[in-house]
């Protein structure tokens, strides 16, 4: 049988944000002790005292969260070149079988052009095609017949460069985004390959972006 303190790690393991902000002693101990109290009850079955809540809290051991974030702090300070690209286009496509023919032609086409940007990801559903603007006209072209989900103009993406350890370290994705999220900033895509992420948003918040993540490799 779990104990108050098994669960209420459980329950706080599972928001990285109020995990953090209880390490930097921004949130009041007692007010989260009360939020939680309901779900901790819930999975003891029992009654379960607020006083209780508030002690396995204050328990909590910090060690292995502190261990992983300078772990990432590491790995932020060994990020790569970072390249800016502006003037991109997303486009979301409904999945069919005419759909790979057609990204096989935006494909060659993109090979005729010297100064480009393309990206495709394929889900199960939909087929996501992130542009630069200068493609846009053969993806509209190309795709007439396609039933087409989305489309968002006026992007920009910021590449990252990784370190190859990223592969063997939990958390570098999320020590990333969260600063974004911190700072209020809606994503429009994120594209990843084995050492390399890039992050797709509006054209009008690339500076701040930017600005951003150099201050995660200068700190």
């Amino acid at each position: 049988m779990k104990t108050i303190q098994e669960v209420v790690e459980s329950t706080i393991r599972k928001t990285p944000f109020i995990e953090e902000a209880l390490h930097e002693k921004l949130i009041n101990v007692s007010s989260l002790a009360r939020i939680i109290l309901p779900e901790v009850s819930s999975t003891l079955k029992k009654d379960v005292k607020v006083g209780a809540v508030m002690m396995a809290i204050n328990r909590l051991s910090p060690a292995s969260t502190l261990r992983i974030r300078k772990n990432i702090k590491k790995l932020a300070l060994d990020l790569g070149d970072v390249i800016v690209r502006s003037d991109l286009c997303d486009f979301t496509f409904k999945n069919t079988t005419s759909l790979l023919k057609e990204i096989a032609k935006i494909l060659m086409k993109s090979s005729e052009i010297s100064d480009y940007f393309l990206t495709v990801s394929q889900g199960i559903f939909e087929t996501n095609i992130v542009t630069s603007k200068n493609l846009e006209p053969f993806v509209n072209n190309i795709f007439e017949k396609e039933t087409i989900i989305s489309s968002v103009l006026d992007l920009a993406s910021i590449t990252i460069k990784l370190p190859k350890e990223n592969q063997e370290q939990s958390g570098i994705y999320y020590f990333i985004l969260k600063q974004l999220a911190w700072a209020d900033i809606p994503l429009q895509e994120i594209i990843s390959t084995t050492n390399e992420m890039t992050i797709v948003v509006k054209e009008k918040d690339i500076n701040q972006t930017f600005a951003i993540l150099m201050d995660m490799k200068l700190n």
